[in-house]
């Protein structure tokens, strides 16, 4: 299916045969009724700078619906998608959540893809009491918690958090922080500074750089003749492709670490060569063949990987990972809220219990709405084009 040119996309009354495989991921209801169809809502960036987001996105949602509506639907009803793509702007995302309520009068909404097009959501979703649940990684989207806001990647702190601890354990004291302008990157940049001071470490050089830079030469040779031990690149987009790319080019030795926002082939693919020896922290999903049959997340991961692959025709991306578990993390909690009343859908994420997905085991809370700490975590490196995790 593709997303119209008033870019809308509306799924869930086509059953695909080649998605029934497997479909138990959930407990869903097998005789539907007539009634009318739940609607989820969601803003991704499908197209434009943040589309290796957004794409894995899109996809994921739109299979899942299928393969639900196929098993049955949720309590008897279908799911109806109703998608809009934001393209990586966020006053696009403000007006597209705007018209989730007003016009499509959805019952929650999944999105955006970015830090900067969520919290362009949030207001309107909070004024109208509409559950979102975010697909974008930096702490403020959930801190302080907001009633109706939650998300499901992994929070920029505990991706800085997992880096520096694991740099303090290779006896480094002193590194390098390189961060983009965006909100990701600021915030990151943030979190990193108040952490590195708890743990011990020094910031021997704190630099900067746009999304869409192409050259990050000049911050990279500061680095280089700095007392730098290790190099944290906080950022997402193509350019931490490039600061991989330059980074070799000036053949520098201190080993190099990006966040979860490079955590996919993609960036492999981007980076080429230069990629090989970077380490970042990432979902288990990555490294779903290699985990023992004992993970708790081992099974789950491989059934995405497997389904989402041949269907999308691209490699699996804990991007993708992050829409998989928002979209099933919401059946569940319809499911235990009995329907789609927004004020009990609400309480029913919020009370999320040990809810297994490709990114981890979600426990939200009124005081958490993400659910997740840093042993969600797994530190991986990349090893001959591949992500091998580092024990």
């Amino acid at each position: 299916m593709k997303i119209a040119k008033f870019p809308r996309l509306r799924l869930g009354r086509r059953a695909v045969a080649s998605l029934l495989a497997g479909a138990a991921l959930l407990p869903l209801t097998a005789a539907v009724h007539a009634a009318d169809p739940i609607k989820i809502g969601a803003v991704v960036s499908a197209t434009g700078p943040a589309s290796f987001l957004g794409d894995p996105q899109q996809k994921t949602l739109a299979m899942y619906v299928q393969k639900i509506n196929a098993a049955g639907g949720v309590l008897g009803r279908k799911l109806e998608l109703v998608l809009y793509d934001d393209a990586s702007d966020a006053n696009k995302a403000n007006a597209f959540t705007r018209r989730l309520i007003m016009q499509d009068e959805v019952d929650v909404i999944v999105g955006a893809s970015t830090t900067g097009s969520t919290m362009a959501m949030v207001p309107q979703a909070e004024a109208a009491k509409v559950p979102m649940i975010s697909l974008a990684a930096a702490s403020v989207i959930v801190e302080p918690v907001k009633p109706y806001v939650f998300k499901m990647p992994h929070s920029d702190r505990m991706a800085a958090e997992k880096v520096l601890g694991e740099m303090k354990k290779r006896g480094f004291t002193q590194f390098a922080l390189l961060s983009d302008t965006g909100g990701f990157g600021k915030s990151g940049r943030t979190e990193t500074l108040k952490l590195a001071g708890t743990l011990g470490l020094k910031v021997a050089e704190d630099q900067t750089y746009g999304e869409k830079d192409t050259d990050i030469t000049p911050q990279l040779t500061r680095i280089k003749s700095s007392p730098a031990q290790a190099i944290l690149v906080f950022g997402t987009g193509q350019a931490p492709a490039i600061i991989a790319r330059n980074y070799q080019q000036l053949a520098m030795k201190q080993p190099l670490y990006t966040t979860h926002g490079q955590a996919s082939t993609e960036f492999i693919r981007i980076a080429g060569k230069s990629s090989e020896g970077i380490r970042m922290p990432s979902p288990a999903l990555l490294i779903a063949q290699a985990l023992p049959e004992s993970d708790a997340q081992k099974k789950i991961s491989v059934s995405y990987a497997k389904e989402f692959e041949p269907q999308a025709r691209m490699d699996v991306s804990t991007f993708g990972g992050y829409a998989h578990d928002a979209l099933f993390l919401v059946v569940d909690a319809i499911q235990r809220a009995g329907g789609t009343d927004k004020q009990k859908l609400r309480d029913a994420i919020e009370a999320t219990k040990g809810f297994v997905g490709v990114s981890g085991i979600y426990t939200m809370s009124a005081a958490d709405h993400m659910g997740l700490d840093v042993s969600a975590f797994r530190m991986v490196e990349v090893q001959e084009g591949a992500f091998k995790e580092v024990r």
